[in-house]
């Protein structure tokens, strides 16, 4: 089974927003990185060259492929940011639909700017997500 490229580095958080970031996506960084850093009581460290991860998880999946994620994480991709989360259940969906503008992937929430989101909503969210996670994979 091939080793997961995205894994924990000793790489600069800060260097890494000042090389990719622009001025509204600084700020929203922080912003984001003081919501995660809340909500999951853990330090931000970079996952590969380009996760901001807080937090960590072990998995195992069905296919035996096992590894490890962070808990809570963000990236900077052009000129969206993008937060990962999971949004499997009843309460998740529901909540997703008062988020705001933004886009959706498998686990990944595109957005232009933290101003055109419910940040109080993205909190919920964060937490549903690590919620969802944990009870996954105890």
């Amino acid at each position: 089974m091939s080793e997961n490229k995205t894994k924990p580095t000793g790489a600069s958080v800060a260097s890494y927003i000042a090389s990719r970031a622009d001025a509204q996506q600084r700020a929203d960084c922080r912003a984001l990185m003081a919501l995660l850093k809340k909500v999951t009581r853990a330090s931000p460290r970079m996952w590969g060259p380009s996760i901001v991860g807080y937090g960590s998880f072990q998995y195992t999946y069905d296919s035996g492929r096992s590894g490890e994620s962070p808990l809570a994480a963000f990236a900077i991709r052009g000129r969206e940011l993008v937060v990962y989360v999971s949004v499997e259940g009843r309460a998740q969906k529901a909540l997703l639909a008062k988020l705001g503008k933004h886009k959706k992937g498998k686990v990944c929430l595109y957005f232009k700017q933290l101003a055109d989101l419910d940040r109080s909503v993205l909190e919920k969210l964060v937490v549903g997500s690590i919620a969802e996670t944990r009870q996954r994979y105890p």
